[in-house]
């Protein structure tokens, strides 16, 4: 069969012709990848940098995908972390980790959509206890997942949505998916701490993509216009495009009810992530949340990696 296969870190994968995959157990069955996300994990799986690689090569990249069983049947599928990814002809799923779609099911929003839509699902449905009526600020809010997380919190019942971001073609179109305030991060930093204290000082959940410098020079302005220091934040880290680390000053510990915690892999288990995508899937696949989406054949797997996306933040989907 043909797929995309990375040989080594430094270079974007290859189309090349391989061997087909073989289920190994019961809980195991080979369906044909009908589309595949490149998401930005994908990405950090291929280069070697995700904190789960296993640094196996060669690799077939690919987490998550749409698949066509032999009945006829469409699951959508997560992958363990192995060098058997998605970008092929075929796969190996666990049944385990799969679910049935419907058979009307378009596969490339949910090939699109799934992936970025359950970084802020699942921290809002498994990390805190989010309740209809409380507020978010979502850091890092121009990219496909940050625009996904702001329709993901106003689907879920958010009483206010500040998003922050860059890009001022793509700030201004986040109103329309929710955001009932914007905040242009290229700003100056005493500008931007400004906005941060006004319009985000109150919420009650963070969701930061960003990380690094963006998130310490959010922190303290959020904690100190705080009306109540003793009233939860919950800063939620699940991506760090701006950077690995932080300097956080101690005192942001003390004077205020500060909880900061993750979610992806690892810090949410795969049963707890599963038992919130099919209400997800419904969502996506009903049409509730504006999905920018890119399609191309996995032939062109190398270009479709160098080549920035036509659209507004568009998630590539790979189709073999």
């Amino acid at each position: 069969m043909h797929a995309a296969l990375v040989r080594t870190f430094d270079r974007p994968p290859s189309y090349e012709l391989v061997e087909a995959p073989r289920a190994a157990n019961e809980t195991e069955i080979v369906v044909d990848v009908v589309a595949a996300g490149l998401h930005p994990r994908v990405r950090s799986q291929a280069d070697g940098s995700h904190y789960t690689s296993t640094r196996e090569l060669p690799l077939i990249p690919g987490i998550d995908g749409i698949g066509r069983c032999a009945d006829g049947s469409l699951v959508y599928f997560v992958l363990p972390d192995t060098s058997q990814g998605s970008m092929a002809e075929r796969t190996v799923i666990d049944t385990r980790r799969s679910l049935a779609l419907p058979a009307d099911a378009d596969p490339i929003p949910l090939a699109a959509a799934m992936n970025p839509g359950m970084s802020s699902w699942v921290a809002l449905k498994k990390r805190v206890a989010f309740a209809a009526g409380e507020s978010v600020l979502v850091l890092g809010a121009t990219g496909s997942a940050g625009q996904l997380a702001i329709q993901v919190a106003h689907h879920l019942g958010a009483g206010r949505i500040v998003a922050a971001g860059r890009s001022t073609g793509r700030l201004e179109a986040l109103p329309a998916l929710g955001a009932d305030a914007v905040i242009d991060l290229a700003a100056a930093p005493d500008e931007v701490a400004a906005q941060l204290a006004a319009e985000a000082s109150n919420v009650d959940v963070v969701l930061d993509y960003l990380w690094g410098q963006p998130t310490e020079r959010a922190i303290m302005p959020l904690l100190l216009g705080r009306a109540d220091p003793g009233k939860l934040l919950s800063w939620i880290q699940i991506g760090s495009v701006a950077g690995s680390n932080i300097r956080l000053p101690s005192a942001a510990l003390r004077q205020a009810n500060l909880h900061f915690l993750g979610s992806g892999q690892g810090s949410a288990s795969a049963t707890d992530i599963l038992s919130t995508l099919p209400a997800l899937v419904e969502a996506i696949d009903g049409g509730a949340f504006v999905i920018d989406t890119e399609t191309r054949p996995l032939s062109e797997v190398e270009t479709a990696w160098i080549q920035p996306t036509t659209g507004s933040g568009a998630r590539v989907v790979l189709v073999p």
